[in-house]
């Protein structure tokens, strides 16, 4: 009795493992990487991911939100992932990854004609700078005494730039040319600095099988070898919003 005793108790130590079934995958809305068009989520990112979630053969549902609840959602939900996410030592140990997905730049951008030299990221010590809630920029900013006036999205940080209420907005090249575009502020705003890049990845609970994760990432490298990756990329180099006409009546995706 004693070897089937500790059989028994041995099974009941076994962690429980998620299911490999479909995953949930939750994201932002961030022209062009992440957009709407009808009730379509595309962009660069999303291309990607459903490529990818075609190749390995896994079924898949993807949900836009506020970035900081799609994040804490990954975060504590199996079988879900977050894209795209910044992968940074902080956050090394807390998913499984698969990617890259593309290169995110670290900008600060700033009124045409600013009143102060940034040579440094130093130099921005003493200056407001508007983020994005949970945004890894701006968490980056915080842990090294930076004053950052989060916002819960980015739309606002131009028009608070303009109003004075922030000295610069730390953002990307992508993001922030969508955002200028669409606002009409491209040529008012411009980048100062870049500071810092990083790669953004499909980020994974680490409930998520390992042989979904292994098929993930070998269907992302496939797309890297044929083509496809670079393909996706250059499908929105030139992208710009809708003429103001167009987009009459629209809505943005709520945060």
């Amino acid at each position: 009795m004693a070897p089937k005793l500790h059989l028994a108790a041995t099974i009941l130590a076994l962690p429980l493992a998620a299911p490999a079934g479909p995953l949930q995958l939750f994201t932002e809305y961030t022209p062009p990487d992440i957009m709407r068009e009808g009730e379509t989520i595309v962009g660069i990112s999303p291309d990607k991911v459903k490529e990818i979630m075609a190749r390995a053969g896994i079924g898949y549902s993807i949900e836009i939100m506020a970035w900081r609840r799609a994040y804490e959602l990954a975060l504590r939900t199996p079988g879900s992932c977050v894209f795209s996410t910044s992968r940074t030592p902080e956050r090394e140990a807390l998913f499984k990854w698969v990617g890259p997905l593309r290169e995110v730049d670290w900008t600060l951008y700033g009124l045409a004609k600013p009143p102060f030299q940034l040579a440094t990221l130093d130099d921005a010590r003493h200056l407001r700078i508007g983020g994005y809630n949970g945004d890894v920029r701006a968490q980056y900013l915080l842990a090294r005494g930076f004053t950052v006036d989060t916002a819960p999205d980015n739309f606002s940080n131009p028009r608070k730039l303009l109003g004075g209420r922030i000295d610069l907005w730390v953002t990307s090249h992508q993001l922030a040319n969508g955002v200028l575009a669409q606002e009409g502020l491209l040529g008012k705003i411009v980048p100062l600095l870049t500071f810092r890049t990083s790669r953004a990845y499909l980020a994974c609970n680490k409930a998520v099988p390992d042989a979904q994760i292994a098929a993930m990432s070998a269907a992302m490298a496939d797309m890297v070898k044929d083509g496809t990756s670079s393909a996706i990329d250059r499908k929105y180099a030139n992208w710009r919003p809708a003429p103001p006409a167009d987009r009459a009546g629209a809505t943005r995706p709520a945060q």
